[in-house]
């Protein structure tokens, strides 16, 4: 049986005419049981879309390795799962079930593998990119479905949206935003990462970057199995704040950074739910800051409960609480949990503005930028932001962020820092 924990950390103690509050919401979930659950039983179960480019650019290598890795993830989908193959270009097509099936969605079992591993071999490349139309007709079949089925899809492309007018991919992104998750990738150089982090961002995934053609099955393969391992289908962090207060925002800080804050649905006029996705057994943290009126030292004050619920019934909770204090020693201390996620998120952001400034040719900008990202990066301990800045500049001293852009830096690397730069380190204990 599924069991969450929640853990608060927050700057309780609050200088005279201060009104901000961060607390660090720390939620835990164990005892997550995965797999699908047969036909019959509706309100449970999963479902996975495959979608892969199949536009002129995949041709050759690319193409067959798509193919081969939609194959592997096939294989990886358990028994009883709903499934779907989606081939994506300027239109979208259904590779499996067939487009004259009577069903746009099946269960899998060993016949149905065979099958659409069959389908995906005869896919060929043609055509433009418009990946609006890909969303659009995964969250058509996935619409088939009863309500309480985990839906997730993983989405590969290797090129730019640019076979649709500019607007519509943000437009579909809006139209099934809360029906589906997506994990997005990009192989290859050529992609655009803001392209599709906006899809990831939106739909609660992930998105990341796969250098070589080969290394896509084994992606693929892991995805499958991460998502078929989330048993939870509908969780949200709930917020109450007092009458007056406001929330100035809620995100997801570790394992990835995602602002939430937006996606907010109202449960009474004090409190918001922020949908967080399907959960398996693990652990997510989240930054909340609440603004409040000042209060006199020695004053206290409840500023937020925190709920985490699973199909509108509440299984954790925590509180955020602030004290006035005159006490200089007391008001002086930051929370550790506070002070690593806020470094972390400014980290995300300054990587992400430096090198849109590298390359618009801005490099006064973009070594400022990125130099603080590096001074950030020892800070807060994250190595790997450290290993991947290291191959865009020349680092002088970490402590004060002084770099050096280095010449013809390879832009696969330049990409690798701009999709890894939501990924977070947890704080060191």
């Amino acid at each position: 049986m599924a069991t969450f924990t929640a853990e608060v950390f927050s700057n309780e103690f609050l200088p005279e005419g201060a009104t901000d509050v961060h607390a660090i919401v720390s939620v835990r979930a164990s005892g997550v049981e995965a797999g699908a659950v047969g036909a019959g039983q509706s309100g449970s179960g999963a479902a996975e879309i495959i979608i892969f480019d199949s536009s002129g650019s995949m041709t050759g290598r690319n193409m067959e390795a798509a193919k081969h890795a939609a194959a592997v993830a096939v294989d990886a989908i358990p028994d009883g799962t709903f499934f779907a193959i989606v081939q994506g270009s300027h239109v979208a097509n259904r590779v499996f079930p067939y487009p004259n099936a009577p069903v746009k969605i099946v269960q899998m079992e060993p016949g149905a593998r065979a099958e659409a591993k069959r389908a995906i071999a005869r896919v060929t490349p043609s055509g433009g990119t418009a990946m609006s139309s890909w969303l659009l007709l995964a969250d058509e079949i996935f619409a088939t479905l009863p309500a309480g089925v985990r839906k997730h899809a993983i989405l590969l492309t290797d090129g730019k949206n640019e076979s649709e007018p500019t607007g519509n991919l943000s437009r579909a992104i809006r139209r099934v935003q809360g029906n589906f998750q997506v994990d997005a990738r990009g192989v290859g150089d050529r992609w655009i990462v803001e392209e599709v982090r906006e899809i990831s961002t939106a739909l609660l995934g992930t998105v990341g970057l796969i250098a070589d053609p080969s290394q896509i099955a084994a992606d693929f393969e892991q995805m499958i199995r991460t998502s078929v391992n989330r048993g939870v289908a509908d969780a949200q962090l709930r917020v109450w704040i007092p009458q007056g207060a406001q929330l100035l925002f809620v995100r997801q800080v570790a394992p990835t950074l995602e602002d939430l804050t937006a996606r907010r649905i109202d449960v009474n006029p004090l409190t918001g739910g922020f949908p967080t996705g399907s959960w398996g057994n693990e652990e997510r943290e989240y930054h909340v800051a609440v603004r409040v009126g000042s209060k006199p030292v020695g004053a206290e004050q409840l500023v937020a409960r925190v709920q985490f619920t699973v199909d509108g019934q509440v299984h954790a909770s925590g509180l955020v609480k602030a004290q006035w204090s005159g006490d200089a020693n007391l008001t002086a201390r930051i929370s550790p949990e506070v002070a690593h996620y806020t470094g972390q998120a400014e980290l995300a952001a300054v990587i992400q503005e430096g090198l849109a400034a590298k390359s618009a040719g801005d490099e006064a900008t973009a070594t400022v930028k990125l130099g603080r990202a590096v001074q950030l990066a020892q800070q807060t301990g994250n190595d790997e932001a450290t290993s991947r800045l290291r191959r865009v500049v020349e680092i002088d001293n970490p402590e004060r962020g002084t770099v050096r852009l280095k010449r013809d830096t390879s832009k696969l690397d330049e990409m690798a820092l701009d999709t890894a730069s939501t990924k977070t380190t947890r704080v060191r204990k």
